[in-house]
């Protein structure tokens, strides 16, 4: 089959690699209908993130058709249409049976290349690095499922794919974060970062019942998007001499209700702490740019929650007695997908919920390093790049 693959740092080439096979009875092998880009691929891209191999296939939003399937799976059948949450399940640890999904005890074949760094490892996931588990990615024809009946949901009859596509990361991402801000009638939210994640964060608010919410960007395309398809209120940081004064003022002196960080590691900034961290990441003294998320700390009321969906490893000068002395929560996580998808997938065949307007470009998958460079540098607006392959 034919496959997009990481060859190296800022390296993506297109080749054809084996098939996929069911290894473990529990497996199903899916043809790749849509897959797509996400801003969490551009670490590892741009060397961020170690442990990638040559050869590694790459991508981990999906959705597809199921052509076979291990002898123990009961739930999914053959020529069902279907999305993949991004992280892989075991659906019977103690992290599963309490919807912390994406900590699944029992997913990650490599935990020795997580421990030193968080202690305990995560779940697996498609196509992010062997730290993450090395499971071939979705930017492929085909791609194997372990796990496939907690894994595969079936995608409502008379909703388009590309409605769907994004049920898989995305909109799962934003409406956790989202969710972790334990949303009240009245609340004002704050979204650093207008990306998919961003924007799907953005949308969940409102759908959880926030009043208002102020999305934070420098592209005006992207800030146009918010602003259009989401109802959100935009700062265009490039426009203001402070984010966290000029949220201050939008919010009567008092600041968000909560903030969610949906940058990462690779935030741009402006300043000498933007500089400083630039200088320390170029020369691997940290791996991370920090300013979305130290501007979403300081602009939080006090009480406040901070909700972070941004990837982060290691980051220097992070303001921690912000957090001690305002009395924040914090709660952060990768995307606990199959614990949303249920309603997820009821927003999105009510209407309520249409993820679409992200796939702003589509390519082959041939034209898969093509699609990422125009997603890396946001040429011509693209805000995903979709392959079909």
């Amino acid at each position: 089959m034919r496959a997009l693959y990481w060859n190296g740092v800022n390296d993506l080439r297109v080749g054809t690699v084996p098939d996929p096979t069911i290894i473990n009875p529990h497996d199903a092998i899916l043809k790749v209908t849509l897959t797509t880009t996400c801003g969490s691929d551009l670490h590892f891209i741009d060397g961020y993130l170690p442990t990638m191999k040559p050869g590694d296939i790459i991508g981990h939003e999906f959705m597809g058709e199921v052509v076979e399937t291990g002898p123990e799976v009961k739930k999914v059948k053959k020529g069902e249409r279907v999305v993949v949450p991004s992280f892989i399940v075991c659906g019977q640890c103690w992290y599963c049976r309490n919807q912390l999904f994406s900590l699944c005890d029992n997913t990650h074949p490599k935990p020795e290349l997580q421990v030193p760094l968080f202690g305990y490892p995560t779940a697996g996931i498609y196509g992010y690095t062997h730290a993450f588990g090395g499971y071939a990615g979705s930017h492929a024809e085909y791609v194997r499922v372990p796990f496939a009946d907690n894994d595969c949901f079936h995608a409502p009859e008379g909703v388009p794919d590309d409605h769907v596509l994004f049920l898989s990361d995305a909109a799962p991402t934003g409406y956790m974060g989202a969710d972790f801000c334990d949303i009240k009638p009245g609340d004002t939210i704050a979204v650093w970062g207008c990306c998919g994640v961003g924007l799907m964060a953005q949308r969940s608010a409102y759908l959880l019942g926030a009043e208002r919410v102020i999305a934070i960007d420098r592209f005006p395309e992207r800030l146009r998007l918010a602003r259009e398809k989401c109802g959100s209120e935009v700062i265009n940081y490039m426009e203001v001499d402070s984010v966290v004064e000029t949220l201050k003022e939008m919010t009567g002196g008092r600041g968000p209700d909560a903030c969610i960080d949906a940058v990462g590691m690779e935030a741009h900034g402006t300043g000498i702490q933007h500089a400083y961290d630039s200088v320390k990441q170029a020369l691997h003294l940290q791996t991370d740019r920090g300013t979305a998320l130290r501007e979403a700390i300081m602009a939080v009321r006090k009480g406040g929650v901070l909700s972070i969906l941004g990837v982060y490893m290691l980051m220097d000068k992070f303001p921690i007695g912000a957090i001690m002395n305002k009395g924040l929560t914090v709660r952060s996580a990768q995307q606990h997908g199959q614990k949303y998808m249920p309603r997820l997938l009821e927003h999105a065949a009510k209407g309520e919920l249409d993820p679409s307007f992200l796939a702003t470009h589509r390519f082959s998958l041939e034209d898969g390093p093509r699609g990422y460079a125009m997603f890396k540098h946001k040429e011509d607006g693209c805000v995903r790049s979709v392959f079909v392959p």
